[in-house]
């Protein structure tokens, strides 16, 4: 395959809907004993039928998950470079039609927000932009690299998608992973929630995750925004694509995160309504089929939920996150592209990890090594 997008088209939405509503709770039960599982495996895990073995799932992914990372959970924050976009999206605070307050960091305000963070003990950091290629494109994310690079250990993008270079150029000055959503794979809707701006070619966001594969980068994440179709289905097709990427550039390594719409100002409503329970499902369904993919959790979810994920699964949380730019410092009003829902400190987050019998871990890898 030369692209995802091969793999994509055998595949239709509502053949992977019906598919899903067929499950049996035989078929969950099959693929909880099987050693090694496939995509079916994970569909069937993804179906209404699972929920019914929901504390079995629980049980194994906490014991996978150990097996595989230890009792250990990657701390890590973002900082926002710019709320500037020229896309408009039905779901996203920054959204082109939204009258509010635009900003973007000068290099003096980036060294402000970083030294709180570094206050905070922060040593992974994701740098966060708006669509805005013009304002924020290429030369603005360098410069910020080269910046940030001497004060942290690791640095993750998830800005608008790029083209290959732009990815090798990155990955150059010192990007270590690449964040890109597909938002949604149901491609006939897709144009309604992006109806205008770069981001409403639902092809080139499809194609980005190759793109940045091309190019070297050490880790990429993908993820679905939870709420705005069947969370079950979408996320059937994030796993297809995780499966695609992992045997297409096996020295990458992988990561899935799982945004449910939040608040924000003017944003629609979620179509679909994820409970807690589901997204625990679904989380213990990406364990069960996939050991090696890391796993984050955002301070968009409630403290409780956050609290036992701990052991559930998770390998990654954020903590302590302002999504607006200079929320940390600089600029404390200026508007947040979504409400966080833990708002609790770095250090009140690392107590709670403690308390739950992991380890909070601040810098695991350096890229001192990158060479080796």
């Amino acid at each position: 395959m030369n692209s995802f997008k091969e793999v994509f088209e055998q595949y239709q939405w509502d053949e992977i809907k019906t598919r899903l509503e067929k499950v049996t709770l035989s078929d969950v039960r099959n693929s909880l004993q099987k050693k090694n599982r496939t995509l079916d495996d994970f569909l069937n895990l993804l179906s209404p039928a699972a929920s019914q073995e929901l504390e079995l799932m629980a049980t194994m992914t906490r014991a996978l998950t150990q097996k595989r990372f230890g009792k250990t959970i990657q701390l890590y924050a973002p900082l926002y470079l710019s709320n500037e976009c020229q896309n408009i999206c039905t779901y996203c605070g920054f959204s082109l039609d939204n009258k509010l307050k635009r900003k973007t960091l000068t290099d003096s305000e980036l060294i402000t927000e970083s030294s709180v963070l570094k206050s905070m003990g922060v040593s992974h950091v994701l740098l966060v932009s708006g669509e805005a290629h013009r304002i924020v494109g290429v030369p603005y994310f360098q410069n910020a690299v080269r910046l940030l690079k001497p004060h942290f250990s690791n640095i993750s993008i998830e800005v608008q998608p790029l083209e290959e270079e732009e990815y090798r150029i990155l990955h150059e000055e010192g990007v270590h992973s690449v964040l890109v959503y597909q938002e949604t794979y149901h491609q006939e809707v897709y144009k309604e929630y992006h109806p205008k701006g770069k981001k409403s070619n639902f092809h080139f966001r499809l194609d980005t995750p190759d793109r940045i594969g091309r190019a070297g980068i050490h880790k990429m994440g993908l993820g679905v925004l939870l709420g705005l179709e069947d969370w079950r289905v979408d996320s059937f097709f994030n796993a297809l694509h995780i499966n695609y990427l992992q045997k297409q550039y096996w020295r990458s390594k992988f990561s899935v995160s799982f945004p449910r719409l939040r608040p924000a100002e003017g944003i629609i409503e979620p179509n679909f309504i994820m409970e807690d329970k589901d997204l625990l499902q679904l989380i213990c369904a990406y364990r069960i089929w996939n050991e090696d993919l890391e796993i984050s959790i955002s301070t968009r979810e409630n403290e409780v939920f956050r609290n036992n994920i701990v052991s559930l699964g998770a390998t990654a949380m954020s903590a302590g996150s302002k999504t607006n730019p200079g929320g940390y410092a600089v600029d404390k009003e200026s508007l947040e592209q979504f409400e966080t829902s833990d708002e609790r400190s770095m250090e009140e987050i690392k107590t709670m990890i403690k308390k739950s019998g992991y380890d909070p871990v601040m810098k695991d890898w350096d890229s001192v090594y990158s060479g080796f």
